[in-house]
């Protein structure tokens, strides 16, 4: 396999004991990297879908399916509330959206509770 910058993809780098540097670019990285790299690449391709398959985006408006209790509060959030212009992200113990809902602020939600509006 050859190794190419992950900046640029040129073949004109050198190794510098504990870093590969390019000489076009004057990127430097470590030798682990390129595999790093990757994987990040297949984690931004990574589909997420509401309860009902239907992948969701970043901008989507989504209805909440379940009654959901707001941790650390009395609040709850209803069957059928609305949340405009979602974002997906790569949150913590599967909330993979984040969202403002009306009348609570900002908060995350799994997307198995919510569906596509």
């Amino acid at each position: 396999m050859e190794t190419r910058c992950p900046k640029c993809g040129s073949q004109n780098i050198y190794d510098d004991s504990s870093l590969w540097n390019c000489l076009e670019c004057s990127h430097e990285w470590s030798p682990g990297a390129e595999k790093t790299q990757g994987d990040d690449r297949d984690t931004l391709e990574r589909k997420v879908k509401d309860a009902f398959g239907n992948v969701l985006s970043d901008g989507d408006a989504i209805t909440v399916i379940k009654d959901l209790k707001v941790k650390g509060s009395s609040a709850v959030v209803k069957v059928g509330t609305k949340v405009k212009s979602i974002r997906i992200i790569d949150g913590v113990d599967g909330h993979d959206i984040a969202c403002k809902i009306d009348g609570i602020g900002a908060m995350n939600l799994k997307s198995e509770f919510v569906k596509k509006a």
